[in-house]
């Protein structure tokens, strides 16, 4: 099940995610948080699902469908944040994989301080994977000196485990790494790709999601996730003026 906005691009929200999930062997039920009017180089405007309408949609699949996993993408307001919060503690087997979509690439922010702290408050702690880019993680960790500072607070606050991508960092390649209480940081690197992308968080969150609904580990579910979107990204197209497209259905053309 995943919770995200709807993007008119296709390039990400819940287009990615759905895209995601199918290429990755599963079904996803779409819950739509917000619409928003955006393109490839920025978004315009959102307007957020009235949170009783999003807790229908949800609560009509998760009393008719078994859900493997939960993926949360775009949420823009506190009302959607504490309805999903109780549905993620009304079925708290099923693993939480927290994509923070806190801005678009193009700088138009998504979310507020209030936003910011339900995000923090609400849904972290019930969080099995969050995936934060070093932007991401600053601004949900305003008071740490450092990502690592940030992510052992994200860590400490309920987080299971944190997958700080390094797409936004200054360095010749890639760098993601994964954090978990009380264990050394596991470090994957990757070769960097020229274009930026629209939709790369999404994929890669939707991805993990997916790959634990097939019950793989947690450093499985990453591992693979990251070949995938790295996959999907090399393959990515530019549709518009702004920022390249991950083609998720790269692999029809493979033999």
């Amino acid at each position: 099940m995943c919770f995200s906005g709807l993007d008119p691009t296709g390039g990400a929200g819940i287009q990615a995610d759905i895209e995601t999930v199918f290429s990755l062997g599963c079904h996803c039920a779409p819950i739509i948080t917000v619409l928003t009017a955006q393109n490839t180089q920025n978004a315009l405007s959102q307007s957020p699902t009235d949170a009783a309408l999003l807790v229908q949609q949800a609560r009509a699949v998760l009393e008719d469908t078994p859900v493997q996993c939960f993926k949360i993408g775009l949420v823009s307001s506190v009302e959607a944040i504490e309805v999903i919060h109780t549905i993620l503690k009304d079925y708290s087997s099923i693993p939480v994989v927290l994509d923070p979509v806190l801005s678009a690439g193009g700088g138009y922010a998504f979310n507020d301080e209030e936003v910011l702290d339900a995000i923090k408050q609400l849904l972290i702690p019930l969080t099995t994977i969050l995936t934060p880019n070093t932007e991401e993680i600053m601004k949900l960790a305003p008071t740490s000196d450092n990502v690592d500072a940030c992510a052992n607070e994200l860590l400490e606050v309920g987080a299971d485990h944190i997958l700080l991508t390094g797409t936004h960092a200054q360095t010749p390649g890639v760098e993601n790494k994964l954090y978990s209480l009380h264990q050394e940081a596991t470090v994957f690197n990757w070769p960097r790709l020229e274009p930026s992308f629209h939709g790369s968080g999404c994929t890669l969150a939707a991805a993990i999601a997916a790959n634990l609904a097939h019950h793989l580990t947690v450093r499985e579910a990453i591992q693979q996730a990251q070949r995938f979107t790295w996959e999907a990204l090399s393959h990515g197209y530019r549709s518009g003026f702004g920022q390249h497209i991950p083609d998720r259905s790269f692999w029809k053309n493979q033999k």
